[in-house]
């Protein structure tokens, strides 16, 4: 299986209601865009990748890491990616996040046109299904 629902549900048992809608939202968007991603759950940090294959450092584009008062969705290169609408934040050489603090802010157009660059910049093509 390319996804992991209950390991991605056990990283969201010690957040808030809201914080879990927001995570769900996030996730759901990234399989939107790339149905056959690969995701993989980190239960001692408690978030979750996602890319073109399970490798971390080679296929990953983005993750999700939920925390007390919002939702990071991670960009791997991040700092590459055109951001029209200046939501990326991060001063690393590569990473940059968006901070998702309501479903709403998952909904924005631009947070999806980030998640489709990035699943192609930098990354092999998805694996057939």
């Amino acid at each position: 299986m390319r996804t992991d629902t209950k390991a991605f549900e056990a990283i969201l048992a010690s957040r808030s209601p809201a914080i879990a809608e927001i995570a769900r939202k996030a996730r759901s968007l990234v399989l939107d865009v790339l149905p056959e991603a690969y995701e993989v759950v980190w239960a001692q940090q408690k978030n979750a990748g996602y890319g073109t294959g399970p490798k971390k450092l080679t296929e990953h584009f983005c993750w999700i890491s939920p925390a007390s008062a919002h939702v990071t969705l991670g960009f791997n290169y991040g700092a590459e990616l055109a951001d029209p609408k200046s939501l990326l934040e991060g001063t690393g050489k590569k990473f940059r996040h968006v901070k998702l603090a309501s479903v709403a802010d998952v909904d924005r157009a631009a947070v999806r046109a980030l998640l489709k660059a990035a699943t192609k910049h930098r990354v092999p093509p998805a694996k057939p299904l």
